[in-house]
């Protein structure tokens, strides 16, 4: 069964916890904070060459990624394609690549002069992912971690 909390994300140092059945009030989110989450939450379709984790061979996708108003701009994250792996260093290695590739539209665009990412297996069963957000002048403007980003990707 799925927790009705899957995903904590700490939003410079505050803790919140994340779910479908939370009542969140999108007035006051922070624009940031919900561009981070569509950017990574937000299936993006398999590459050609993506190793597909369903058995359907559907290689998922938003279907406006089909006719995007820029040339190769698309909407969301592959990390739905670890779903059935193993959580390895190699794992964690492919989730912060995918979740840079997701992020980089937030630099091109000039939201962020910077975008750092970091992915850590912690044992057997949690990866955290962990993403800071710079300004020009090198100041910090977020720092957003998701606590257990595996149990998240693993009930999809």
């Amino acid at each position: 069964m799925r927790d009705t909390m899957p995903l904590t994300v700490t939003v410079d140092g505050r803790m919140t916890p994340l779910g479908l059945l939370q009542d969140i009030d999108n007035d006051k989110a922070d624009p940031l904070v919900r561009a981070v989450i569509v950017s990574l939450f937000t299936w993006r379709r398999a590459n050609a060459d993506d190793a597909l984790p369903n058995v359907s061979g559907s290689r998922m996708g938003w279907w406006g990624d089909s006719y995007p108003p820029a040339a190769n701009d698309r909407i969301g994250s592959r990390l739905w394609l670890l779903s059935r792996a193993k959580l390895t260093d190699t794992t964690a290695q492919k989730a912060k690549d995918y979740a840079r590739e997701a992020l980089q539209w937030l630099l091109d665009d000039g939201v962020a002069a910077r975008v750092d990412v970091s992915a850590e297996r912690q044992g057997l069963s949690t990866l955290a992912l962990g993403c800071t957000f710079y300004n020009a002048d090198g100041s910090a403007l977020a720092v957003i971690r998701f606590q257990n980003l595996w149990s998240f990707l693993n009930v999809v």
